[in-house]
């Protein structure tokens, strides 16, 4: 355990000593990338940030992106004992996969998962090695089908909200972030450079926060997200952008086209969540694929109309 901690500690400090992310280049084969994770997935604002701005860029490759984030999942396959007041267990990552994988045929996959992964408890070593078990078969399972695919660490937990809880997920994402280095994947830090913005807002504003209940980010959290994705990408044109209009500063119709954006990523989620299958109750019915692509070729052609 202490060389585990010394390790992290050291992994912890290559990460702070910068802000630059990686050497990685998106290949132009890529034309349709899925993102995987959770409840903060699902939500989508972030992956709306992407969309829009990729979409917006005249000199950009095209790229569908298609969100099927399920709220409340794991990849630990771990479940709290009364979870949701013991309406239902948290869906887990192994029974949907395959099917998400077949159905959506992407080129790349964005993982983002370890929020609900440690379920809310102080670090245990068992429920950590869940953890990196789920993980390593993620990774293993979308590989293996050719498909490349990026992991991203956790969002940050308040530690107003839990000191403990947070702790893990530090402990999570310095653990997913040496596995650039032991395991040559593609790995995205938002752990700690949203962790250092909610320190450093908190030295002039103590009330700020990023998510109210301490999980779920709020816009400006979900901007920190998309923006270290972007950085990842390459896309360093938004280093010191605090918003994606400040991103995209020369564009016209940003707020419009970002609108139409969030409506076709709900139309494509849903749908595709329906599709492909879950667990997870309480959640919108989706539209038939059919009938959900016709719709958002419709809003594709308002998007078009708006950048010409």
């Amino acid at each position: 355990m202490k060389q585990l901690i010394l390790c992290l500690i050291f992994f912890n400090g290559l990460q702070n000593s910068g802000s630059a992310q990686s050497e990685y280049q998106l290949p132009e084969s890529v034309k349709r990338i899925v993102f995987l994770g959770n409840s903060i997935t699902w939500n989508g604002e972030y992956v709306n940030y992407i969309e829009t701005y990729f979409r917006t860029l005249k000199d950009g490759q095209p790229l569908e992106f298609i969100n099927v984030g399920l709220p409340s999942e794991t990849v630990s396959g771990l479940s709290e004992p009364n979870h949701a007041e013991g309406k239902f267990p948290r869906p887990n990552l192994h029974n949907r996969l395959t099917r998400v994988l077949q159905a959506t045929k992407p080129d790349l996959v964005i993982a983002c998962y370890g929020m609900n992964d440690g379920i809310y408890l102080p670090f245990d070593e068992a429920r950590f090695n869940k953890f990196k078990e789920g993980i390593r078969w993620l990774h293993n399972e979308i590989v293996s089908k050719g498909i490349s695919v990026i992991h991203v660490t956790p969002p940050v937990f308040d530690e107003r909200k839990g000191e403990a809880y947070a702790n893990v997920l530090d402990i999570y994402s310095d653990w997913l972030i040496s596995n650039r280095y032991t395991s040559d994947w593609d790995v995205i830090d938002i752990h700690w450079p949203m962790k250092k913005f909610l320190e450093d807002q908190r030295l002039t504003d103590p009330s700020f926060f990023l998510a109210k209940d301490g999980i779920h980010p709020n816009s400006t959290g979900h901007w920190l997200m998309a923006k270290e994705i972007l950085l990842f990408l390459g896309e360093d044109r938004v280093l010191t952008a605090s918003s994606i209009q400040e991103a995209l500063p020369s564009s016209e119709n940003v707020d419009q086209i970002l609108h139409l954006v969030s409506e076709r990523q709900k139309i494509s989620r849903d749908a595709w969540l329906t599709h492909t299958g879950h667990k997870r109750p309480g959640l919108p019915e989706g539209l038939p694929i059919v009938e959900a692509k016709e719709k958002l070729n419709s809003i594709d052609d308002k998007i078009d109309a708006l950048l010409n």
